[in-house]
């Protein structure tokens, strides 16, 4: 089967919808699968390229803004996009944007079959101009992408439970398939046994976060819940990331320390990915407090290397279906119940090391080997629906 993904920037770095392509088509070749991509250009000129290469779109005015949330646009060359189209069964959509319009207008034409995976909710484009808390605009650019895009696939593939029901919700016409974008197989670090300073009391706790820098990741539900921590003066808060919002937090935070709340002055890095394998197994806890976020790689990864989270749970997020439990979830923006979930969980060393285990095996269930399997189900549906 010859499967085309569209996507505005495959090579994109620090992008979670970029690494989660990536992914999936390496997990679908494996699988046996002649896989091609139409993008644009890798940000690194001396790296490998797509099969069908598009040329960069800088988008006016805001393009800093979208540089700095990872992200980066293809101009939508429709001979090329013909070209891509021509060769593939079926086309698969990535995002709901324009290189995705013009793909299904030239799908169309040729007689293709169209599939997708919803990435993204309309809030992670909003709450960067400060518009997220908006529900007309953020309904708006829905049925927006709804009506021009996603209902133009026979199949639209989504990553969580909490997807498919807002999908329902807003009357979206395509199939809709659940099943998690999955994980590739890891070794978790973390070992059996406990370090020999894991229950000393006077040691600092590792209180980790991974995640872009922005208002809808909500960095700032985790530093607010230190004031109300009764294990603040031992907590040593670590964000790995960057992301448009990587100042104001870094004062936010800094100014705990100052303030006395913390002992220890959070730490704020960009990392590699074996760099947060290692930080993921060395935490004592793993925070998400994205209110939105359609699944949430960073932490299914941390939790993959045995790091117990605490995750938000709210409208449009659909990470805190990775919780095996109550006590590792809080209401969205609530800093007070995050405190106190923080708190139980670093004042029992031992329920949360044999939590450590249960979490990081739970993820086995997310391989992308299953993940990629029921896709090339999805695509074979699409393509013997399409005769």
């Amino acid at each position: 089967m010859k499967i085309l993904f569209v996507v505005n920037n495959y090579f994109a770095t620090g992008n979670g919808l970029s690494a989660s392509a990536r992914r999936t088509v390496q997990a679908l070749k494996d699988a046996g699968q002649d896989v091609r991509v139409l993008s644009g250009p890798n940000p690194d000129a001396a790296g490998p390229r797509p099969e069908y290469l598009l040329q960069k779109y800088n988008f006016p005015i805001f393009q800093p803004l979208i540089s700095a949330h990872g992200y980066q646009f293809a101009a939508g060359d429709m001979a090329k996009i013909e070209e891509a189209i021509s060769w593939a069964d079926v086309v698969h959509l990535e995002e709901p944007f324009v290189l995705d319009i013009r793909a299904i207008k030239v799908a169309k034409k040729l007689g293709k079959p169209i599939t997708g995976t919803y990435h993204l909710h309309p809030e992670n484009i909003f709450y960067s101009i400060g518009l997220g808390w908006w529900k007309g605009i953020n309904r708006a650019l829905l049925a927006i992408w709804r009506d021009w895009v996603f209902d133009h696939c026979s199949y639209l593939q989504c990553p969580t439970q909490n997807v498919q029901e807002r999908l329902i919700r807003h009357n979206f016409k395509s199939t809709l398939e659940t099943f998690s974008n999955g994980l590739v197989p890891d070794r978790c670090l973390r070992p059996e046994n406990p370090p020999s300073d894991y229950f000393d009391a006077g040691r600092p706790l590792k209180v980790l976060y991974i995640g872009r820098l922005s208002v809808e990741k909500d960095q700032p539900t985790l530093i607010r819940a230190m004031r109300y921590s009764r294990m603040a003066d031992r907590i040593q808060l670590h964000f790995a990331g960057q992301g448009p919002r990587a100042k104001a937090y870094k004062r936010r935070a800094h100014k705990l320390y100052q303030e006395g709340v913390l002992k220890y002055d959070p730490l704020f890095t960009f990392n590699t990915r074996d760099e947060l394998r290692t930080l993921a197994a060395e935490a004592d806890l793993c925070i998400h407090c994205a209110t939105v976020e359609v699944e949430g790689l960073s932490i299914m990864e941390a939790i993959q290397q045995g790091a117990v989270p605490v995750i938000a749970a709210g409208w449009h997020t659909g990470t805190s279906q990775f919780a095996l439990d109550s006590r590792s979830v809080f209401p969205e923006k609530d800093a007070k119940a995050l405190a106190e979930k923080i708190d139980w969980w670093l004042s029992h060393p031992e329920e949360r090391w044999e939590a450590g285990k249960a979490y990081a095996a739970s993820m086995e269930h997310y391989d992308i080997a299953n993940s990629a399997q029921k896709l090339i189900t999805m695509f074979n549906n699409a393509i013997a629906a399409n005769k």
